[in-house]
């Protein structure tokens, strides 16, 4: 495996779930791969969970693990071509990216959208150079449109739970005072659509997911009526995905406070068939979700961030036995 962006990537799920059960085994049976190997971790953004849990998983395979954080320590690099460097960027990432490929033999990069030009995003401009000019195995540890990561970690975490063959999951959006990315989300309905499982989205009017990756998922815009039923419950906000209307990319559509039934509450976990609550954090309590759903005992939040470690550790040790 060379790059690891879309579910695609990982090939046969059954496999990859197979294979994540075995690592949780025995995550050090494999140290032999990473022997000498050096793992650079790339972040232009925050991260909590990422950042150890791929930090973790490359020490559990013997690797020697670089993090870089661009904004804190490093020069500011500048991805546009053509552009005249007289301000505060000081490096290019075309020189940049050879010279922090020589000294690792694996790279994995978290870029969060910029809501400057839909067209840039979600042509993933900055994974797109680290992919083309590392020479190196890139995986995406979030980027403007995508967190592969997470979603496999979420669908070990489904598959560990389930009590049906096929259960129904439903991912909704839910209130936040900021605009967020799709990335999560966009992920989310990627990996759900391959498994085998019953997926419906819910979200008001004017956040759309990109067809790429809801592909045929069924979406209700009644979110009592989509959770009725439901297995699992993924909250997460998400801004306006622009599909319809790229002027208005980005943007939250309705002011917060007028939203807020839609925060995930008792009120709605009521009707499903007792559900497990699930959200990638960090969270907003209180208005992704309440209090006591998130620390009820149907909550996997916890679970299902412990098994970041567990789809990084997958990813990086098929990387490992491809070089």
């Amino acid at each position: 495996m060379k790059v690891f962006q879309h579910v695609t990537d990982i090939g046969d799920l059954r496999a990859a779930l197979a294979e994540a059960q075995e690592v949780k085994r025995d995550r050090y049976q494999w140290q032999h791969l990473g022997r000498n190997k050096t793992a650079l971790l790339i972040f232009f953004n925050n991260s909590l969970r990422t950042r150890l849990s791929t930090q973790k998983a490359a020490m559990n395979l013997g690797m020697n693990v670089i993090v870089l954080d661009v904004n804190q320590g490093a020069w500011k690099l500048e991805a546009e071509r053509g552009v005249v460097m007289d301000g505060d960027k000081s490096e290019h990432l075309l020189e940049a990216i050879p010279v922090m490929a020589s000294y690792c033999d694996i790279i994995g990069v978290r870029s969060f959208a910029r809501f400057e030009s839909r067209e840039d995003d979600y042509e993933e401009r900055i994974l797109d150079q680290f992919i083309r000019y590392s020479g190196r195995p890139v995986f995406f540890m979030e980027s403007a449109t995508v967190h592969p990561l997470q979603a496999f970690a979420d669908l070990i975490t489904i598959e560990e739970h389930k009590a049906t063959a096929r259960p129904k999951v439903v991912l909704t959006w839910a209130p936040h005072p900021k605009a967020l990315p799709q990335a999560v989300p966009n992920s989310f309905a990627e990996w759900m659509q391959a498994a085998d499982v019953d997926f419906v989205v819910t979200h008001p009017e004017g956040y759309e997911l990109d067809p790429q990756f809801v592909g045929n998922a069924r979406v209700d815009y009644d979110q009592m009526r989509a959770f009725e039923g439901a297995d699992f419950v993924y909250a997460k906000n998400w801004s306006c995905p622009g599909v319809t209307r790229p002027a208005d990319y980005g943007r939250v559509l309705h002011d917060y406070h007028t939203m807020m039934d839609w925060t995930v509450s008792a009120r709605q976990m009521a009707v499903t068939r007792d559900a497990r609550f699930m959200h990638c954090l960090p969270v907003r309590r209180n208005m992704i979700v309440t209090d006591d759903v998130i620390e009820g005992p149907r909550s996997l939040v916890i679970p299902e961030a412990a098994n970041r470690e567990v789809s990084a550790q997958v990813v990086l040790k098929r990387m490992l036995e491809a070089l």
